[in-house]
């Protein structure tokens, strides 16, 4: 019989000395993951956001081969040899009739099919290495991540350590192209398109990787004597022994070039083990862990493990893809759009310096390309790409052209810090992408000579992705984001003293109104069959979104209560919540507490289609795939809102048997 001890990898937390009421250190620690089983789908892992390694039940990737990915780890395929797709310059995208002239968008067409789908699935994360072992008897397993490398550092307490009976070995996949590659990453039977090679000397060994044009090194060191030898079979397997000790102290640091120096074993505990309380006594906290309520408990393991694991996997210099660093979703590319969901609750946790390790930054290196999108489709400003990756090449596709909804966020997150940091500095990091974002938007609405308005759409996808984009026009939640956007801008012009552009005005006050059928507010106006035919109750409620996300309007005609409220009453009863998903739940929660109804709010945050496992990862349920990101990211979201309240409503909103105390909190907007 094999029996094993697995250390837990939420980090412990050191006792608090700030004089904190709440005693964060006993609430964390409450909600450590445990496991004694394999998981089919979610590892255990440790990370710094930029670099995550997943673990199975034996503090490594023994039983499960789970990832260990980075920000930098992506490859690319070989270009299509197909005549006149050879190049990514041979892709021009496809013309759409928009008004009374063609646009250029970015999708494909039957004459570029090859070299569009290359764009789609190129480049893609890799999984950078499996690290596992053979056992046998008692095994002892600590692991950790450096939070300022990419590096795991592992101690390993054996008896077989000594007699040579246990190794630790790393093993190397080739990629895919799978759209969703989970829940493990990369093929281990394509060892001929790939190729490695080991150096090594005394207690030190370097793996370097090449995976066509892409290369990286697996640097280990580890105490005492040992050796790491090539399995010699054709694979890409190395295995590491030791002699003499029953401990096994090694890091394993991944890099695209071998640093000069590594942080040894001892600095990297050292360094996760301040860096984890720090994380923990920072910022804003909430403690349910009084009440009664089974809701309370519940929520609360989320919140503490949502934290967790936004911390691994999206605190990174990117926006994180939808599953972080756990596998690939897409690609592996992130979605600019779900930046929001994904980022916006580190600025309500006071958690500023996890934020501006890629905002607004990412924005900056994505100006250019967003300025020529913009110029080539015949407006303004710069338009905001959906998907995309590090190298800032867009990737094709109808609803990624057609989306217009990541085009006010620079607003969302720049009046979020200027709402923490009114200073001269916030304005003068934010203004060129805020003035750029509302050019386009200005640019964008259309002036219907028959209303009188200007229009959002046709063509265009709201955020449900489900329409028909040449039929939907002037959906709620875009048309309420549109003038938030522009207010913002506006406003952010006037704090720097300088002038309103004409534009903009002219078009704020001139938005369509949001439309209105049967008393409440549709997925788009003109939508046939609203709350009758399934499919206008189906997908994103984003109409929600007006009032919650959203505060109300500062210019223009005040939301009417009366239908914000039969809205939401509507989608309560109407609405396809058991095929809905992810951020719908915390979305349809922020508007229920703006109408006053926490006890709602814990329903949508705990709805049956709402799920997180036992070790905290978002279920992706039938929609996506696990774990899905966005879902906890918006979680936060809520609770923050729920704890710290809004302009005009501060303070807590939980419902009122629940015993709650918070720290930390600023209201939102």
């Amino acid at each position: 019989m094999r029996s094993l001890h697995v250390f837990a990898l939420l980090c412990s937390l050191a006792a608090a000395s700030n004089g904190a009421k709440i005693d964060r250190r006993h609430v964390v620690q409450t909600f450590n993951p445990r496991r004694n089983a394999r998981s089919p789908e979610t590892p255990l892992q440790v990370g710094n956001g930029n670099f995550a390694f997943g673990a199975d039940v034996t503090g490594l990737q023994t039983f499960s081969p789970f990832a260990t990915m980075s920000t930098w780890g992506w490859h690319n395929f070989s270009l299509p040899t197909t005549p006149g797709q050879t190049s990514i310059d041979d892709y021009n995208g496809t013309e759409w009739w928009t008004h009374d002239r063609l646009v250029q968008y970015n999708m494909p067409n039957e004459n570029n099919q090859d070299i569009a789908n290359w764009l789609r699935e190129n480049p893609h994360r890799i999984n950078l290495a499996l690290l596992a072992s053979h056992l046998g008897s008692v095994v002892e397993v600590e692991t950790r991540a450096d939070p300022d490398s990419d590096t795991v550092a592992i101690r390993i307490v054996s008896e077989l350590l000594s007699k040579g009976g246990l190794g630790v070995f790393f093993d190397f996949p080739y990629p895919n192209n799978n759209k969703f590659d989970e829940p493990f990453v990369g093929l281990f039977n394509q060892t001929d398109k790939h190729s490695t090679s080991l150096t090594s000397c005394g207690s030190h060994a370097a793996i370097h990787h090449d995976l066509d044009t892409f290369e990286y090194d697996l640097v280990l060191e580890w105490n005492g004597k040992g050796k790491v030898v090539a399995a010699g079979d054709g694979s890409h397997r190395y295995t590491l022994t030791v002699e003499g000790s029953n401990e096994l102290e090694l890091t394993a640091h991944f890099a695209p070039s071998k640093p000069e120096r590594r942080a040894s074993y001892g600095e990297i505990v050292a360094a996760s083990e301040a860096w984890w309380p720090s994380y923990w006594t920072k910022g804003a906290f909430v403690d349910l862990t009084a009440s009664d309520a089974a809701d309370a408990m519940e929520l609360q393991r989320r919140t503490i493990l949502s934290q967790y694991l936004v911390a691994v996997n999206s605190a990174s210099d990117y926006p994180p893809q939808e599953s972080g660093l756990v596998n690939n979703g897409w690609f592996g590319k992130f979605h600019m759009e779900m930046i929001l969901w994904h980022h916006v609750q580190f600025a309500r946790w006071g958690h500023w310096d996890l934020l501006h390790r890629s905002l607004p930054h990412v924005w900056d290196r994505l100006l250019e390309g967003a300025f020529e999108r913009a110029a080539n489709q015949g407006y303004d400003g710069a338009r905001w790409g959906k998907m995309t990756d590090p190298s800032t090449i867009d990737s094709p596709g109808e609803i990624n052209t057609l989306l217009i909804w990541q085009q006010p966020h620079p607003m969302y997150f720049a009046e979020l810090e200027y709402r923490a940091f009114p200073t001269q500095a916030t304005l003068d990091r934010w203004a060129r992408l805020l003035d750029a974002s509302a050019d386009f938007m200005a640019s964008y609405a259309w002036f219907n000579e028959t209303t009188g308005v200007y229009d959002l759409g046709p063509p265009m996808y709201p955020s449900s992705e489900n329409t028909n984009p040449n039929a939907t026009v002037n959906p709620p939640f875009e048309l309420a984001y549109w003038r938030f956007g522009l207010d913002v801008a506006s406003d952010w012009r006037r704090r720097q003293g300088r002038p309103v552009p004409a534009a903009w005005t002219t078009v704020k006050d001139g938005l369509a109104p949001l439309p209105v059928v049967d008393g409440t507010y549709p997925v788009y106006e003109g939508v046939p069959d609203m709350w009758v035919d399934p499919a206008t109750v189906y997908d994103h409620p984003s109409m929600s979104a007006v009032y919650g996300l959203l505060p109300p309007p500062r210019s223009g005609a005040p939301l009417n209560e009366t239908v914000l409220a039969e809205t939401a009453a509507r989608i309560w009863r109407l609405w396809d919540l058991d095929a809905s998903f992810g951020w719908d739940f915390p979305m349809l929660a922020m508007n229920a507490l703006r109408l006053g109804d926490a006890a709602r709010a814990v329903e949508y945050l705990l709805h049956p289609t709402f799920r997180f496992d036992d070790a905290g990862y978002p279920v992706g349920g039938t929609r996506v795939p696990t774990p899905y990101f966005p879902s906890a990211g918006s979680l936060l979201m809520a609770v923050a809102m729920m704890a710290g309240g809004w302009d005009g409503s501060e303070g807590a909103h939980f419902p009122d048997a629940w015993t709650v105390a918070v720290e930390g909190f600023v209201p939102g907007m």
